[in-house]
């Protein structure tokens, strides 16, 4: 069996772009996998913050944030949660951006690290991305995130001890300071093999093309 593929992902909780990329890379994956079950494709996600400065319990939705902080005018941004939403749909994705509840997710990102020691990362990014656009739960409150660590089959104690000792705070800036070197100013982020980057919320079609490229280039 040869090596395998690997796929890192930068991404951020609070992104609704980064869990359609999320599904649509599961889509590619699926029917690679189908159609060249010798070779195995490992998927990391790593942490990113599209914004560190956003307050754990913003007084608004994201409609408001949007026309407040970045200046956006409210049609403009009804218009485009629309889309999101709508996109979403197409992935097979329920979004309730009413409900969304504006957060930091460095908390989150940590727990998404603590997760990862333990070989639940993936299912751990997940269940907070379904949380946060599904089901408008609060990802930056410690107990909300310790309550979904248990979900997942995670230890409640050791998770809250993790969270509020920060264990993993280095190792969310590591991802960010290495997605600072190779220049990623945007998420979602896929970088296969460490050569091929993607930037974006591609379709699936995009992926496959991307790993039959990388196929390719081994042979």
């Amino acid at each position: 069996m040869s090596e395998p593929i690997v796929i890192d992902v930068w991404s951020d909780i609070a992104c609704p772009w980064c869990y359609i990329g999320k599904r649509h890379l599961e889509s590619a994956l699926a029917e690679f996998r189908a159609e060249y079950p010798g070779h195995e494709v490992a998927v990391n996600f790593h942490s990113y913050l599209l914004n560190p400065a956003m307050p754990t319990d913003y007084p608004g939705t994201q409609t408001d944030y949007l026309v407040q902080a970045k200046g956006l005018d409210r049609e403009q941004v009804v218009a485009m949660t629309e889309r999101v939403v709508q996109v979403a749909a197409n992935a097979g994705l329920t979004y309730n951006m009413a409900d969304m509840v504006m957060t930091n997710t460095t908390l989150a990102h940590e727990l998404t690290h603590f997760a990862r020691e333990r070989g639940l990362g993936t299912q751990m990014t997940e269940r907070l991305f379904a949380a946060h656009f599904t089901e408008g739960r609060h990802v930056g409150q410690v107990d909300e995130l310790v309550a979904l660590a248990a979900e997942v089959g995670l230890d409640e104690s050791d998770a809250r001890a993790a969270l509020e000792s920060h264990a993993y705070a280095t190792a969310v800036q590591a991802d960010i300071d290495a997605a600072a070197q190779i220049g990623v100013t945007g998420v979602p982020f896929f970088v296969i093999n460490g050569v091929l980057g993607i930037s974006g919320a591609q379709p699936p079609s995009t992926f496959r093309r991307a790993l039959a490229q990388i196929l390719d280039a081994a042979d």
